[in-house]
């Protein structure tokens, strides 16, 4: 007992002491506004105006400095013009920024460059007029699937209309799998099953932990033992509404502070030559790495009955999460 004891307290101290040793910032963004939800929800002005309410009441005391990324397609057209421009308003009136991740989360490896840039284009005035009308611009995109093209030519040709539209890339160096674990959470909620729900809830932070045991040394090998500011990426769903307030205290923790994306974006790791062309989305540590010609070391992966309930109905959940044989 005392020897473990030590060993914690030990590992508590050089991991403080590490923190205190880096200045540590991360830039929040939130992919999928206006939420990730169900049909019924997205198409319910009421529903869509509370979990969106409800959602940026849990943030807005943390001050996140937080970037959405809006898929304007995602909110039934018949309820589109009245609802969205309000829901974008809940965001901005919060100190929020906001950026275009296309309209309908277009897959790149799936169509053609000109198909991609028209859902862009598609994508782009409920934002655009939501900011200028504080005078603001729509300045951020992020690529759904973080999909660049999975061909050269594909990825030239996208990345030169993005360009042209004057849309500043909004890259990820630390990505959770947050969508993995919020899948299985909202089966959880299908079904009923509180516990279950609160046991998803811990996985999900003690997976971002080692997320950040493995990554923050990682990123440091690309800057010679600097971490440079990071970019997490999390989406707006019932898990983050629920257990962001914990990730967020994990950071600060970790000795982080809380920066908007363009100041996270003014660290020079940033300027970074990115050759990566693949059918994968990957994060730009990823990306560096590899353009360096170094083999890309890959992050940890979720607890394995968390993999195996993303793949599964609801139906499953409970017997899959009876047989979890590691937290």
């Amino acid at each position: 007992m005392m020897r473990a004891l030590i060993c914690g307290l030990t590992a508590a101290f050089v991991l403080a002491q590490t923190a205190m040793a880096q200045d540590r910032r991360v830039a929040v963004t939130f992919d999928d506004l206006p939420f990730q939800a169900d049909a019924a929800t997205l198409c319910d002005p009421a529903r869509i105006m509370t979990v969106t309410h409800d959602f940026v009441a849990m943030l807005k005391p943390l001050n996140t400095h937080a970037t959405a990324f809006v898929n304007a397609g995602r909110v039934c057209e018949a309820q589109r013009d009245a609802v969205l421009p309000r829901v974008l308003n809940v965001w901005l009136d919060a100190g929020l920024d906001l950026g275009n991740h296309t309209f309908s989360h277009i897959d790149i490896h799936r169509t053609t460059p000109e198909a991609y840039l028209a859902d862009v284009d598609a994508g782009a005035p409920p934002v655009r007029a939501a900011l200028e009308a504080r005078g603001m611009h729509l300045r951020w995109f992020r690529h759904p699937y973080l999909f660049t093209g999975e061909t050269q030519a594909k990825h030239d040709a996208l990345a030169a209309g993005l360009a042209q539209r004057g849309y500043v890339i909004a890259p990820v160096t630390l990505d959770n799998n947050d969508w993995m674990f919020a899948d299985v959470y909202r089966k959880a909620e299908r079904i009923g099953d509180a516990a279950l729900k609160q046991r998803i809830g811990a996985a999900y932070v003690a997976y971002m932990t080692t997320v950040l045991d493995v990554m923050e040394p990682y990123s440091a090998e690309l800057t010679g033992g600097r971490e440079p500011a990071q970019v997490l990426l999390l989406h707006a769903n019932s898990l983050n509404q629920a257990y962001y307030p914990q990730i967020h205290a994990l950071y600060l923790a970790r000795g982080y502070r809380f920066v908007p994306l363009e100041a996270a974006l003014a660290d020079p790791i940033y300027t970074h030559a990115d050759t990566f062309v693949a059918a994968n989305g990957v994060s730009w540590l990823h990306r560096w790495t590899q353009t360096d010609g170094r083999p890309i070391r890959w992050g940890p992966l979720p607890p394995a009955w968390i993999v195996a309930a993303n793949a599964a109905p609801a139906s499953e959940l409970t017997a899959i999460a009876a047989n979890q044989t590691a937290p």
